[in-house]
């Protein structure tokens, strides 16, 4: 069970939105803050991966937030900043503590950052 003295993070969701057009017309976008949430972190796994030659290591992690009406709206093209980090968001769930109560990010970063 969840409780409020479980969420012990303070994280900000990003979303990338447009702020502008640039000389030829075209959109500018830049990462803005959604909302700043306190949060439970666990980690869920890390690993190394091998692409293009090039060895990096990544680390998983699932973050239990409050469900409200603006992070219900949170989905994989948003992305966490936490303690420095960014870390990219792969899914957003309910938790089975009870409908509208919590929702759980799983979300990566490379472990280098």
């Amino acid at each position: 069970m969840i409780k409020a003295g479980n969420l012990d993070r303070r994280i900000t969701i990003e979303r990338e939105t447009e702020t502008g057009r640039n000389e030829v017309n075209e959109p500018v976008y830049a990462w803005t803050a959604l909302a700043t949430v306190w949060a439970r972190r666990r980690d869920a796994s890390d690993g190394e991966r091998e692409a293009a030659g090039q060895v990096g290591s990544t680390l998983m992690s699932r973050f239990v937030i409050r469900s409200t009406s603006t992070s219900r709206t949170v989905t994989p093209i948003d992305r966490i900043n936490y303690s420095g980090g960014t870390w990219n968001i792969l899914g957003v769930k309910e938790t089975e503590e009870g409908r509208l109560r919590f929702l759980e990010i799983t979300a990566i970063r490379d472990a280098d950052q």
